[in-house]
């Protein structure tokens, strides 16, 4: 029993975080004050469920657990009666309720506190973090590596985001359909930052969290049937993005758990119906000027309309890669662009533009710039300097697939002991 009390934790923690953490904002209209009670109701659980046996609704459970916790908080603190008087009035302390949202608005508990998260009253990067941090479950060093930025600024950057809320009285409300748009691109952004980091993960023995990936593509969906009969084409785009690069997803690891690069993948093992229902989403997009998110889908389409790796039409990659360059120039998406062109024109002018990148060091504590480099000096048959980036690449990367993956590659181009 106790160890399947505590892989029943763990499978809650990881699965419901973020819907846990949402009910409770609403309940008790506070940030901090909910996540912390969420945690403390994790804590009891790793205690009591080894003897009192898994709940019949673990996640039902853990809200129960948390609420009564920010309840004990609010009547400890000093000014209690002001508290509670406030809170009651407002709505955010229920009895036995959980939010009663207008369901005719956004029929879904996350995607409506990811709108009211995403509140324009807020920088665009911190609506992102903090929406990635409190609703979506993603650790402070996850969402710094998403956005390239030291961990304690990161951790700063919620502080204060937080502390806006608080001070301008921003409210806890489920925008109206007509205040969408505005919030629109935080939303698609903060889902599509969940996908890849169930894609890729940023710690642990498991490249991929499936678990990430689905909730990403649920509410990418979600969030494009809201827009019908005319969802916008980002919104289209992301889905498709999503889609093509979760129908690689048996393919991406092999039976040891260890990564397989895409240029390696059994495309037989590829999900065709998924692929094939994307690109037709793709090709819905790509009229007038396509945003960010829909050239990634186009570029991720030209990987899976190739039926081996070297039918890849990489001249078109990079030719969309140029105009994603255009529309969202960013480090990595030069990086990108730069694999492309070694890939399209010839391994030395890709080498090339890697180097031109890493004399900026944007990129410096990025393992996959290394990585990259590492890979091309391979193919030229440099060893030696190939060897030194693995090497640099494996100081950096922090997830364990990714390591035994380059471990690998470094072992075949250092010279035998």
């Amino acid at each position: 029993m106790p160890s399947d009390a505590a892989a029943a934790v763990e499978s809650v923690y990881r699965a419901d975080w973020g819907r846990i953490v949402a009910t409770l904002i609403k309940l008790v209209g506070d940030f901090d004050l909910a996540e912390e009670c969420a945690q403390e109701a994790f804590a009891v659980a790793v205690d009591q469920w080894p003897t009192t046996g898994i709940p019949d609704i673990p996640r039902a459970w853990i809200i129960q657990t948390a609420r009564n916790k920010a309840i004990d908080r609010i009547r400890r603190s000093a000014v209690y009666s002001e508290k509670l008087e406030s809170y009651a009035k407002s709505g955010f302390v229920r009895e036995i309720q959980e939010p009663d949202y207008d369901t005719t608005e956004i029929p879904d508990d996350r995607l409506r506190l990811i709108f009211t998260c995403c509140h324009p009253a807020l920088a665009p990067e911190a609506q992102i973090a903090l929406t990635l941090r409190t609703l979506c479950g993603l650790e402070t060093d996850e969402i710094a590596r998403a956005f390239l930025v030291p961990v304690a600024t990161m951790a700063q950057r919620l502080v204060r985001a937080k502390r806006k809320i608080r001070d301008a009285g921003i409210p806890y409300v489920v925008p109206e359909m007509k205040d969408m748009p505005a919030r629109l691109n935080s939303v698609l952004t903060v889902i599509y930052l969940v996908f890849n980091e169930g894609y890729v993960a940023t710690r642990g023995g498991t490249l991929v969290r499936t678990d990430l990936c689905a909730e990403a593509i649920r509410l990418g969906n979600l969030v494009r049937t809201l827009m019908a009969p005319r969802p916008p084409a980002e919104a289209t785009g992301l889905l498709a993005l999503m889609m093509l690069h979760d129908a690689r997803r048996e393919a991406r690891l092999d039976a040891a758990g260890d990564l397989v690069v895409l240029e390696e993948q059994n495309r037989g093992l590829w999900n065709r119906r998924q692929i094939d229902e994307a690109l037709k989403f793709v090709e819905k997009t790509m009229d007038g000027a396509p945003g960010p998110f829909t050239l990634q889908a186009a570029i991720a389409a030209a990987h899976c309309r190739a039926a081996r790796a070297e039918d890849t039409d990489w001249r078109e990659i990079l030719r969309l890669y140029d105009r994603l360059e255009q529309v969202q120039p960013s480090p990595i998406v030069s990086l990108n662009r730069a694999v492309a062109v070694a890939m399209a024109e010839g391994l030395r002018p890709g080498l090339e533009l890697i180097d031109k990148l890493a004399s900026t060091n944007d990129l410096e504590n990025y393992h996959l710039l290394h990585a990259a480099r590492a890979d091309l000096l391979r193919r030229m048959g440099s060893s030696e300097e190939a060897a030194e980036s693995y090497r640099r690449a494996l100081a950096l990367v922090t997830n364990e697939s990714e390591r035994r993956y380059l471990q690998r590659r470094l072992q075949e181009v250092q010279p035998a002991s």
